[in-house]
């Protein structure tokens, strides 16, 4: 799979069914996934993996393999899906990266990536994050990313708060 995104320090990719093992040790953490339902088997794993396949076939989108530039190894993912929210198709940044190196900014330096893909390659004037209101890192990755709290709605069963930035909103030079 070719490169769809490189950083200062990581490259975001697709996913491959190779990288199941690599993302269990992300996806069945349960610290990592305390804001979702519960953590994943490994079979929930491949399905995540086959679901992102999909949306890069129907959509041209979906959460990407975040990988360190330096030593190519599987971190977490990021990437941009397409989400049905109130009725309304709607792009939504999404990341989730191994737990021992939250904290060096590497979620906020993949989710302004995506951010600016998608502006450049997406025909949307706004960008979302769905984030549970407890979900403090997740906020604090949105905040840096340019986002503000748009709406408050029940998701999936669950309170959420829609952070979005819109087109015209982006730091100068990203646009």
């Amino acid at each position: 799979m070719g490169i769809i995104l490189q950083t200062a320090r990581l490259l975001l990719r697709e996913f491959t069914f190779e990288d199941t093992e690599a993302l269990s040790k992300i996806l069945s953490e349960p610290e990592t996934m305390r804001y979702y339902l519960a953590p994943f088997d490994r079979y929930g794993v491949a399905l995540w993996i086959a679901r992102n396949q999909q949306r890069y076939r129907d959509d041209g989108v979906g959460l990407w393999a975040m990988e360190l530039a330096e030593t190519k190894q599987l971190v977490g993912d990021c990437g941009i899906v397409l989400q049905n929210v109130e009725g309304h198709a709607l792009y939504e940044i999404g990341y989730h990266l191994r737990r021992d190196l939250w904290g060096q900014g590497l979620a906020t330096e993949a989710a302004i990536a995506c951010r600016d893909w998608g502006f450049a390659h997406l025909n949307t004037e706004r960008l979302i994050s769905l984030i549970r209101p407890e979900n403090l890192p997740s906020v604090r990755v949105a905040e840096r990313n340019g986002m503000r709290i748009w709406k408050e709605i029940e998701w999936r069963g669950l309170k959420h708060h829609i952070y979005a930035i819109g087109r015209k909103e982006l730091p100068v030079g990203t646009k």
